[in-house]
C-alpha cells in the first residue's frame, strides 16, 4: 500500500484508545480525519456527549488533523436502543454493543466515510486483522483475529463484520496491550493520556440496565421459585433478568446456610423466575446444544467435523464446540458440556484466535 495517498477516517470517541489509534495512523503516513459520532441518549439520563466531543476535538487539534462530527442519533435509536428494548420486552438477552458496531460504527459511519472519499476506516477496537493492513490484498482475503491483550480483546463484539468491510478497516491498537496504549498516549502527549476508560453499555454509560429498562417496560411482580416448584421470593418482572445473574430479585425464605441464588430459568408467559444455588444444574435453559440465527460467517461456514470454540458472553469462558449449519440462516452449536445459554445472546465462534463469525441464540 502507498500509505501517503490513503485517507483514513478514524472514529474519535474522546477516549484514549481512539486517540492513540489516530496518532499511530498519522505517524504511519496516512491522511487522517478524526470523526466524532453523535448518538442518542434518553432524556432522563445526564449526557456527557459534549464533554466527550470536546476531548475528541482537542485530540484532533493536538494531532493537527481535520475534525468532523457525524450525527447518527436516528440510526442509534432505531438500530441499538429500540432493538435492545424490544428484545428485553420479549424476554431475550440482547447485546447492544454488537448492534452498535453493526448498525453505527461499521454501518452508518463506515458508509458515510467511504462516500466522503475515505479509503479506509479505523476504530480503537482491541482486535486484529489477519496479516496486518499492509499485506491484505485482493488475493489475501482478510480475517478477524483476537486482540493481543486478552483482558481487552473485543473481537466478540465484531462478529457481524464481512470480509468486504474488513478490507477497508484498520484496528491500529489491536496488536497492543492496554498498558502499551497508555504509554503511547503519554509519548504522543495526547490531552486524554490520563483519562479513565468509560464503563457500561455503549450508549448508557454506567447506569444500571434494569433502571433504564423500567422507563420503557412496565414492572410486574412475579414469583421467584426453585426448580422443584417451591416459591421462595418475588421479582418485579421476569424480562428484567437474564440467566446466570444473582441480583435484582428478593428472597423471602432464607436460612443462614443459604448460598447465593442464580437465575436458571424464565417463564415469560407466567412471569416466573426460576433460581438455584447451583448455576450448573440440569435445567431447560442449561443446554449442551442449541441453535443460532442471523448467522454471519466472515469467510465461510465452519466445517462440521472440526473442533472449534465458542463464546456466549463477552469475556465469557471459551467453550469447545462443533458446528452444524442447518441452513444459510440457522446453525446448531454442539458443546462439550452443558452451559447456561440465554436466547438473544451472541454466540461467537473461534478457530483458535480467528473469529469465524457467529449468530444470535434462539
Amino acid at each position: 500500500m502507498n500509505k501517503s495517498k490513503k485517507t483514513v477516517f478514524v472514529g474519535l470517541s474522546g477516549g484514549v484508545d481512539s486517540a492513540v489509534s489516530a496518532a499511530l495512523l498519522k505517524q504511519q503516513g496516512y491522511d487522517v480525519v478524526g470523526v466524532f459520532i453523535r448518538t442518542w441518549h434518553p432524556e432522563f439520563l445526564e449526557c456527557n456527549e459534549e464533554e466527550e466531543r470536546r476531548d475528541a476535538m482537542r485530540v484532533a487539534a493536538h494531532l493537527d488533523i481535520p475534525f468532523l462530527t457525524f450525527d447518527f442519533e436516528k440510526e442509534y435509536k432505531k438500530g441499538v436502543a429500540d432493538y435492545m428494548i424490544a428484545e428485553y420486552r420479549a424476554g431475550r438477552t440482547p447485546n447492544p454493543d454488537v448492534m452498535c458496531n453493526k448498525e453505527v460504527k461499521f454501518g452508518a459511519f463506515f458508509k458515510k466515510a467511504l462516500a466522503m472519499g475515505a479509503n479506509l476506516v479505523a476504530t480503537g477496537h482491541y482486535a486484529q486483522k489477519y496479516g496486518g493492513v499492509s499485506s491484505v490484498t485482493e488475493e489475501t482475503p482478510p480475517y478477524l483475529i483476537k486482540g493481543t491483550d486478552p483482558a481487552k480483546d473485543q473481537s466478540y463484539f465484531l462478529w457481524t463484520l464481512t470480509q468486504k468491510q474488513l478490507s477497508k478497516i484498520i484496528f491500529p491498537i489491536g496488536n497492543l496491550k492496554k498498558t502499551e496504549v497508555r504509554k503511547l498516549a503519554k509519548k504522543f502527549n495526547l490531552p486524554v493520556a490520563e483519562k479513565k476508560d468509560s464503563q457500561g453499555i455503549c450508549f448508557l454509560g454506567a447506569i444500571d440496565l434494569k433502571e433504564f429498562l423500567k422507563h420503557y417496560i412496565k414492572q410486574k411482580r412475579g414469583k421467584v421459585m426453585l426448580e422443584k416448584g417451591e416459591m421462595i421470593g418475588w421479582h418485579n418482572g421476569v424480562v428484567f433478568h437474564t440467566l446466570g445473574e444473582r441480583h435484582g430479585f428478593t428472597i423471602t425464605k432464607k436460612n443462614p446456610n443459604d448460598k447465593p441464588y442464580y437465575v436458571v430459568g424464565k417463564d415469560i408467559k407466567k412471569n416466573i423466575l426460576y433460581v438455584s444455588e447451583d448455576n450448573k444444574i440440569s435445567y431447560s435453559n442449561i443446554l449442551q446444544n442449541y441453535k443460532i440465527k442471523e448467522i454471519n460467517w466472515i469467510e465461510k461456514a465452519p466445517k462440521e467435523n472440526k473442533n472449534y470454540s465458542c463464546q456466549i458472553r463477552y469475556h465469557g469462558e471459551l467453550l469447545p464446540c462443533k458446528i452444524k449449519c442447518a441452513t444459510s440462516d440457522v446453525a446448531q452449536v454442539f458443546l462439550g458440556k452443558p452451559v447456561l445459554a440465554a436466547s438473544g445472546q451472541s454466540c461467537v465462534i473461534y478457530d483458535q484466535d480467528i473469529c469465524l463469525g457467529g449468530g444470535v441464540i434462539i
